[in-house]
């Protein structure tokens, strides 16, 4: 008896699950919208880096180098100033809490408090 319950339940789960297979597209609906140049031009169109000689446009490359082409608009000596001018908040923000205690430690400039609770416009 289990046996047949068994057989019946796995013949009748197969035949279900062939059910739901659908079949090809034989009209060909989707084909008619992808033109040969598309198609083409789609592999070329995923890369936005332009090789440069010696670099490879292939980001799984050895020889991938994703600034290559890139040229800053700051000269060295204008970044380190930057930085040293910002040290303490650099400091801040690199610190054990993450800059909260520097962050809360801030005036805010004129932004009034609201509470929950407590509207806008009272009335």
């Amino acid at each position: 008896m289990n046996r047949t319950a068994l057989a019946l339940a796995t013949v009748l789960a197969t035949a279900g699950f062939a059910a739901q297979a659908e079949s090809p597209d034989l009209t060909g609906q989707f084909a008619t919208t992808v033109t040969t140049t598309s198609a083409a031009t789609a592999p070329r169109a995923k890369s936005a880096h332009v090789a440069a000689p010696g670099n490879s446009a292939n980001p799984w490359s050895t020889r991938f180098n994703p600034v290559d082409g890139f040229r800053s608009q700051r000269t060295r000596a204008e970044v380190q100033a930057e930085y040293i001018g910002e040290r303490d908040r650099v400091h801040a923000f690199t610190g054990e809490d993450s800059g909260s205690a520097y962050l809360a430690s801030r005036q805010k400039a004129g932004v009034p408090t609201n509470l929950a609770g407590q509207p806008q416009r009272a009335q």
